[in-house]
C-alpha cells in the first residue's frame, strides 16, 4: 500500500510541466527520441522499430493508463498483430531525479514478459510531447508508423470504436 502511493506520487509530481497544443502529425516523420524499455534496454525511436508497421500507445500522465490499456485490450480483442509499444514520456525536473524509481514501480504493476513493450522516455519526453501536443494529457495518443517513422495513424481523443476501425483500415494486411 505504501509502495502504491509513493508510486502515484512520483507519477503525479512528474506531470505534464509544459503544455503544448495539439498537433495534426499525419503523414510528418517521427523525430528521434532515446527512451529505455522496462528491460533496460536503450532504444532509439523510431530506428529500432523495423516491422512495416508499428503502434505506439503514448501516455504522459498516470490517468492515460486507463486509455492505454482500453487501447490495447481492443487490439488484442480485434486480433490486431501490428508490433505496438508503450511509450510512458514524462517530463520535469522531478522525473529525471525519480526515474528509476518511477521504472521499478512500473515493473512492479507490469508482468515482465511485457517489459519489452513498454519504453520510458525522460530526457526526450519533451519532444515527444511537443510533436504531438499535450492539451488533455489524460488522453493517450495513439498512433501508427511505417518503418521509416512516417505518421500514418493519429489519434488523441481517448478511445473509441470509431477510432479503432479507422486504425484498423490504416494497417496492412
Amino acid at each position: 500500500m505504501k509502495k502504491g502511493i509513493i508510486f502515484l506520487l512520483s507519477l503525479w509530481l512528474v506531470a505534464c510541466s509544459s503544455t503544448y497544443p495539439n498537433q495534426k502529425i499525419m503523414q510528418e516523420f517521427l523525430p528521434n527520441m532515446k527512451g529505455e524499455t522496462l528491460e533496460k534496454r536503450s532504444v532509439i525511436i523510431p530506428n529500432d522499430f523495423k516491422s512495416p508497421q508499428t503502434i505506439l500507445l503514448i501516455g504522459y500522465v498516470r490517468n492515460s493508463q486507463f486509455d492505454i490499456d482500453r487501447w490495447l485490450q481492443a487490439l488484442k480483442g480485434t486480433n490486431v498483430n501490428t508490433p505496438t509499444y508503450e511509450l510512458a514520456a514524462a517530463t520535469g525536473v522531478m522525473s529525471s531525479v525519480f526515474q528509476d524509481y518511477i521504472n521499478n514501480g512500473m515493473r512492479n504493476g507490469i508482468p515482465k514478459e511485457q517489459w519489452k513493450g513498454v519504453v520510458t522516455l525522460y530526457d526526450d519526453a519533451h519532444v515527444l510531447q511537443r510533436f504531438t501536443g499535450n492539451h488533455k494529457p489524460n488522453n493517450a495518443r495513439v498512433m501508427l508508423i511505417d518503418d521509416k517513422g512516417k505518421v500514418l495513424y493519429f489519434y488523441d481523443r481517448g478511445f473509441s470504436v470509431d477510432a479503432l476501425e479507422s486504425l484498423k483500415k490504416k494497417i496492412s494486411k
